[in-house]
This record gives C-alpha cells, sequence and structure tokens, in this order.
C-alpha cells in the first residue's frame, strides 16, 4: 500500500513537529493519528485551513506545554508503589502493565490515563523501575514504581535493601572473600 501523506497538529514523537508534512503507512494514519486528532489528511483545502488556524494552534500548545512542565515540577520525583505476588527469585506472576502505573500514579494525587505511560519494556520482577510519563508531547517525567509483594517490603526496597530484607552489598560472599577464608560457603 502507499504511504498517506498527513499534516501534523501537533509534535508526535519519532514522526515530526507541528505543522510538518509527513508520510506515514495507511494503518497508522488510519488507527492512531486521524482518531486522536493529531493530523489531518494534507489536501489542499486542509493545509489551506491549518496555515490559518496555526498561530491558535501553537498558542494552544505552548499554554498546554507550560500547564505540562508546572506539574512536573510539583511532582517531580514520584514514587508509586504496587503490590504483586511473586515467586521466590522475584519473578511476578504476571507483569505490571501501563494501566496499572496509571492507577497508581492516579492515587498518588497525579491524574493521567495509560496512554501517557511509556514502557520501554514490561515489568516483570519486583524492585525498582524507571518508568516515563508524558504530560505533553515535549513534556515527560521519570516516576519510579517499586513493585513489592507487600507495603514492608515496599520500604525496604525504597532505602536500598532488597527483597530478602539484607543489604545489597551483604548479599554474597565473593570469589576473595572464599579464598581468602574469611567466609564459609553456603551449604
Amino acid at each position: 500500500m502507499a504511504a498517506v501523506e498527513l499534516v501534523l497538529l501537533q509534535r508526535v514523537e519519532k514522526l515530526g513537529q507541528m505543522g510538518d508534512v509527513v508520510k506515514v503507512k495507511p494503518g497508522y494514519a488510519r488507527n492512531f493519528l486521524l482518531p486522536q486528532k493529531k493530523a489531518l489528511r494534507a489536501s489542499k483545502d486542509n493545509l489551506a485551513r491549518f496555515e490559518q488556524q496555526r498561530a491558535q494552534l501553537e498558542a494552544q500548545n505552548i499554554k498546554r506545554r507550560e500547564e505540562a512542565e508546572r506539574l512536573a515540577e510539583r511532582v517531580g520525583g514520584l514514587t508509586v508503589v504496587i503490590i504483586r505476588q511473586a515467586g521466590e527469585s522475584g519473578s511476578l506472576y504476571g507483569s505490571v502493565s501501563a494501566r496499572d502505573i496509571s492507577d497508581a500514579c492516579t492515587a498518588a494525587g497525579l491524574t493521567i490515563n495509560r496512554s501517557q505511560v511509556v514502557l520501554e519494556h514490561p515489568i516483570k520482577t519486583l524492585g525498582l523501575a524507571k518508568v516515563r510519563v508524558s504530560l505533553h508531547p515535549e513534556v515527560s517525567i521519570p516516576v519510579t514504581v517499586n513493585v513489592a509483594r507487600s507495603p514492608e517490603e515496599a520500604e525496604r526496597q525504597a532505602r536500598g535493601e532488597r527483597a530478602t530484607g539484607e543489604l545489597e552489598e551483604e548479599q554474597t560472599p565473593t570469589a576473595e572473600d572464599i579464598f581468602e577464608g574469611d567466609t564459609q560457603l553456603p551449604g
């Protein structure tokens, strides 16, 4: 299929800035960009209409970006706790989804929807994970997700301890310790 030409109504990550005329696959245009009102088909009429409204759209974009920047300053360094069941090795029975993170952020006072959560890879283990929350196409904040089996375990992880309760540095003896005879092998 031939690519579809669109004019972007706002910045789209990894695609272009407001006003750019881009070529995308038909499915991406039909299923995402057009329904989300992030773009218009690049016909002569639509291009003329965009040029007439360009100043107004840019002013709205600047206003929304400033609001997002103020919100980012207010909630910077947000940490949310998600309680999940996990095996002995620390791997979860399932994974933490964008919906789980958005619900936890909303409970913590940052109202977002799941489409604003950018997961680079699924969270499938206990511990701390950094996730990016996009407040605006040009503004995003890091959120620390603390995945634990219980609130007490989440507190220990936040202090830098492992899920077993021991400090990370004291977890396992090193090869040097074993050869020097300072510690004994487990078992």
